[in-house]
């Protein structure tokens, strides 16, 4: 057993997402956590470790490396040069990454934003994510969003339509993507871009996994911009996870009679947010702040 094998098996056995596993990994590393959670080493006493000891003694990790390299994807670790350092801000960091496309291309998402909002859109929404998107690539920014109908598929056929880099964080497997019906978007996405998961790759979709999948779009991007949410949202939950590890939070304004539009004016009120209306706004904005994102994305 190495530190890779270790770190893979965790990665299978643990729900990603845990503030006290990501963090104990991340400063004890994988190697040592196995150990101690196959021996009765003694954890505080709300960390139940029977379940995830049972999948670590069960399982090989030649098996799992075997259905990554089946589904065509990378198994990456903190230790590896394609890793993001942006998620060493986040208090409960992944434990790895399944990893799809063009590997070189996660070294330019250091200069990238995140564009999330609804699944139901106004045509309104839609023309404006799809517009961003759009200016964003065309200043060599990528763009980060989650895959799913509305929003986030304007943000990333955006970007695509002006050859730009983007990426899915996706809150299944690679290779159950998540919506079915936007397979022919994955498709076009992986030409230039990546899917990226911290999921197995046969691991299918569940409501709390969107959730917790959040913080990884909001850590990726040098900034969150919200088009369209309701004011109770998975979009919402990314903004404020955003602004839990101090990135910028933008949002884009819509009618004020508008429910999709809700989310979006109440972080702009609760002063979460920044209106903007355009993308110069979000540069200029960003430009006070770059010096020190810039050096804080790269400790």
């Amino acid at each position: 057993m190495n530190e890779f094998s270790a770190r893979l098996l965790l990665f299978n056995a643990i729900e990603p997402g845990s503030p006290f596993w990501g963090k104990y990994i991340s400063e004890f590393g994988a190697l040592d956590t196995y150990k101690k959670i196959i021996s009765k080493y003694k954890f505080p006493v709300e960390i139940k470790c029977n379940l995830i000891k049972e999948k670590l003694l069960c399982l090989d990790p030649k098996d799992l490396e075997s259905e990554i390299s089946k589904a065509e994807a990378d198994f990456l670790t903190p230790e590896n040069q394609f890793w993001p350092q942006q998620f060493s801000d986040l208090p409960n960091p992944p434990i790895g990454l399944i990893a799809k496309g063009n590997l070189e291309n996660l070294k330019t998402i250091s200069n990238a934003v995140s564009i999330v909002g609804t699944r139901n859109p106004t045509s309104y929404g839609t023309r404006i994510a799809e517009e961003f998107s759009a200016a964003f690539a065309d200043r060599d920014f990528a763009v980060i969003s989650g895959g799913a109908y509305g929003i986030d598929a304007s943000a990333h056929h955006g970007a695509i339509a002006a050859s730009g880099i983007t990426v899915a964080v996706l809150a299944s497997g690679i290779n159950k993507t998540y919506p079915a019906g936007n397979q022919r978007l994955f498709s076009q996405i992986l030409k230039d871009g990546l899917l990226i998961s911290e999921l197995m790759p046969n691991e299918v979709a569940m409501p709390f996994r969107f959730l917790v999948r959040n913080r990884l779009i909001a850590a990726l991007g040098k900034a969150t911009i919200v088009i369209e949410a309701a004011a109770r949202s998975g979009s919402i939950r990314t903004a404020t996870d955003a602004a839990q590890i101090f990135r910028p939070v933008f949002a884009v304004p819509g009618r004020i009679s508008s429910a999709q539009s809700d989310g979006c004016h109440r972080l702009i009120a609760d002063h979460v947010a920044e209106i903007v209306t355009g993308v110069d706004d979000v540069i200029d904005l960003l430009s006070p702040v770059q010096p020190l994102l810039d050096e804080t994305m790269t400790q």
